[in-house]
């Protein structure tokens, strides 16, 4: 398919969201209901399959620039486009846009050498690999605390050694390098690991509540894992400076995905009531559905216009600015909430049927749980929101 110019002109975007629509529709779609219905297991064939059609659409990399095959697009049209792919469970991944390779490519832009960039951004980018990345301890190591930082990395002749256990690696199975986070003499510090390093072995698939991304959540442990100096991702002791880079469109990017999921299994549960009758009239016709309806509606609409101001912010002021952290927490926060309402009242409205396991929207909502924690806790990004507001008048 002939491709889109990169161009934030309305016609140009209109034209890249129809065409992911319909790219998901044909193509995506058909595998989703393989996964839930028939069980079949999200993996790399899978992934690379979806990503080569979606290369052939025209519609792979959104969150890519154009040198590694990607359509450079500004945050404010990835919401718009990312919202068309979060359609599907299967739709992030098919156009490389899912955790955790959205943020760590973005990571990678960022921090990383022009060395690091060719070796590990060019691939990932591209879709060629996958990667994970390495932040959560189990007790009593870090979570949203970075304070509590435990795995070390020590220098030994010219380049590392990393030691310690990290678990909900996303990604871990199957990846081919991991980013992990590390507490050097100088702070915390970000490293490159390639996954076939002797030092790094990955343990354990957590069983989480969400299937959708191959590789899972595992359990990682490092030990005398050595790497060259090379192996630094940036500067060394700037590792939570790049997180905080790496968080704010991250956090976007879920809001973006989610909400289009939402946005589907709201359609499905009004397509369902017009249809189905009780007491003589539709469902639709009765006033506690419209209720549903029309707060899921009102939560939709909502959720579109804090993703678009903290879009608007990151464009504008950088991904790293105290304003795009401050509204990407705000977005993350009521979007993650306001998808759950959107799922379960869809569930609701399907009535039985939107508690069978094979059906679509049952296994939306058991998915989209853990987006109120992965990326930041609603309650820490609350925390965190509120410390922002308050710091002028103390």
């Amino acid at each position: 398919m002939d491709r889109i110019e990169r161009s934030d002109t309305p016609e140009t975007v209109d034209l890249l969201v129809a065409r992911t629509a319909a790219f998901i529709q044909e193509h995506v779609l058909p595998v989703e209901r393989e996964v839930v219905v028939d069980g079949r297991e999200v993996d790399d064939e899978m992934r690379l399959e979806l990503q080569r059609k979606a290369k052939d659409a025209g519609v792979f990399g959104p969150l890519s620039d154009t040198e590694y095959g990607g359509l450079q697009l500004s945050m404010r049209t990835q919401a718009r486009v990312l919202e068309a792919s979060g359609a599907s469970l299967l739709g992030p991944l098919s156009v490389n846009a899912s955790a955790p390779d959205d943020g760590n490519i973005h990571l990678l832009k960022h921090a990383g050498t022009p060395e690091q960039r060719a070796r590990y951004l060019a691939p990932l980018a591209s879709g060629d690999v996958r990667s994970s990345i390495a932040m959560t301890e189990p007790a009593p190591g870090t979570g949203s605390d970075p304070a509590m930082l435990r795995t070390t990395a020590r220098r030994s002749g010219s380049g590392w050694v990393i030691d310690g256990a990290k678990h909900f690696t996303t990604g871990a199975a199957g990846a081919a390098f991991t980013i992990v986070m590390a507490a050097t003499p100088s702070g915390p510090t970000m490293f490159l690991v390639d996954q076939d390093n002797p030092g790094l072995n990955v343990g354990r698939r957590m069983p989480t509540l969400d299937h959708s991304i191959p590789g899972g959540h595992c359990e990682v442990q490092f030990t005398e894992c050595e790497v060259s100096a090379d192996a630094v991702l940036g500067e060394e002791g700037k590792g939570l400076q790049y997180a905080g880079v790496r968080l704010a469109p991250s956090r976007l990017v879920f809001c973006m995905n989610w909400l289009g999921l939402a946005v589907r299994a709201h359609e499905m549960a009004a397509r369902h009531i017009v249809g189905r009758s009780s007491f003589g009239v539709p469902i639709a016709d009765h006033g506690m559905a419209q209720a549903h309806v029309a707060d899921s509606e009102i939560d939709i609409e909502a959720s579109r216009g804090l993703i678009r101001r903290a879009a608007e912010i990151i464009d504008t002021e950088g991904a790293d600015s105290s304003g795009a952290r401050h509204s990407a927490s705000i977005a993350k926060t009521f979007v993650s909430e306001a998808v759950w309402r959107i799922l379960d009242r869809s569930v609701q409205l399907h009535g039985g049927l939107g508690v069978c396991e094979d059906h679509l929207v049952a296994r939306f909502l058991v998915e989209a749980r853990a987006f109120r924690i992965y990326e930041g806790p609603s309650e820490v990004l609350r925390w965190s929101i509120a410390r922002r507001v308050l710091r002028p008048f103390r």
